[in-house]
């Protein structure tokens, strides 16, 4: 016999065919000629018989002919060598996937993986919390034991330095929604109206939401990133090695900072809003500030002030929380701190608008 490698039918019978000589990788690119040439075959059977030698790559290629036999089962081997017949039947068992039939399973898997995430987001923020609790507790046995002096520097952080721009961007929207209102109101000579809509729209909803969506992005992000990296370079690991409860040094005085500063900010960007939306009153609508503020006192009653400023703590609460919990998560990458802090922003800005729709339902119902 000749090493040669050779491919042809058998004798009598052109649906064997019949390979010989060492199908090797010495010889890739006669068998890749040879195969090429039978592609358009359809072999009942392979006989490896007359086959000296055998690799990897041999016992490929004769599996991919095989693959394309005739008829919808596969061509089978006969006369397979004794040191060879392992080689192939491992070969054999390569690349064998069941195909996914219709587009239900896919979804279906997607669905399963989105519930599973949601319960691990869920599990992951009730356990946040808890701990938080724990430590707010210990904290309350022990008042020396709290860091007053951090808490105060993170109070200057999200609450001070956060000033002009919630100022700003809530006297902006308190422009543009007096602007539409007097616009669209002056169609039915209500053009005082707007009072009322401005002045409920900012201390009930508006001016908490907007506050704590900023707050969101620019102090929630800035928590998670800062305990994403301190994560990286393992500082939490060295807490936990020196028996520091990394809840009570790092997350309380960063949430009690949030609960603090929150409830201010709103306060001061309601207090915005209402001037914005006063100014635009003036300017664009004819509407003298004596006149507005008297109309003010007319809509306006206590209990939208106490609405607004009761979501506060809440929503500070909650975007502390995920800011904590993301920032935990966040692996050995600079692509994980990343993702984390986005994640961050995305869940909290989420979360607070769902708990203000559930504080709009809940005051509804008692009449607030």
């Amino acid at each position: 016999m000749t090493d040669t490698p050779t491919l042809q039918a058998a004798a009598g019978d052109p649906r064997v065919l019949a390979p010989g000589g060492a199908w090797t990788v010495a010889h890739v690119e006669t068998l890749e000629r040879l195969c090429s040439d039978v592609r358009h075959q359809a072999p009942q059977a392979i006989d490896l018989s007359d086959v000296t030698a055998m690799d990897t790559v041999g016992a490929w290629l004769f599996e991919k002919l095989a693959r394309h036999g005739a008829g919808p089962a596969e061509a089978s081997f006969v006369g397979v060598p004794d040191s060879y017949s392992g080689l192939l039947r491992e070969v054999r068992e390569l690349n064998r996937q069941t195909p996914v039939i219709g587009r239900a399973r896919p979804f279906a898997k997607w669905l399963d993986e989105q519930a599973r995430s949601f319960a691990d987001d869920a599990a992951s923020f009730l356990d946040m919390l808890g701990a938080l609790g724990l430590a707010l507790l210990r904290t309350l046995r022990h008042p020396a034991s709290f860091r007053f002096i951090p808490t105060v520097y993170q109070l200057g952080r999200v609450g001070w330095q956060a000033i002009p721009i919630m100022a700003l961007i809530t006297f902006l929207i308190g422009a543009i929604i007096a602007q539409q209102g007097i616009f669209h109101f002056r169609k039915f000579g209500a053009d005082s109206y707007v009072v009322d809509l401005v002045a409920i729209l900012v201390l009930r909803e508006i001016g908490v939401l907007i506050v704590a969506i900023m707050v969101a992005g620019r102090s929630g992000s800035a928590y998670t990133a800062e305990l994403g990296s301190m994560k990286m370079r393992e500082e939490v690991d060295a807490l936990v090695t020196m028996g520091v409860d990394p809840i009570s040094v790092l997350v309380l005085p960063r949430v009690a900072a949030l609960v603090i500063a929150l409830p201010i900010l709103t306060f001061l960007g309601s207090m915005a809003a209402l001037h914005g939306g006063g100014l635009v009153a003036w300017l664009y609508g004819g509407m003298s500030p004596v006149i507005f503020i008297a109309r003010l006192r007319e809509a306006v009653s206590v209990n939208s002030f106490e609405v607004g400023m009761l979501k506060a703590p809440f929503m500070a609460l909650v975007i502390g929380v995920v800011a904590a919990c993301e920032g935990f998560r966040v692996k050995g990458s600079a692509e994980s701190l990343g993702l984390q802090t986005t994640s961050s922003v995305v869940k909290s800005i989420f979360l607070v608008i769902v708990l203000d729709g559930l504080f709009a339902v809940f005051f509804a119902s008692i009449g607030m």
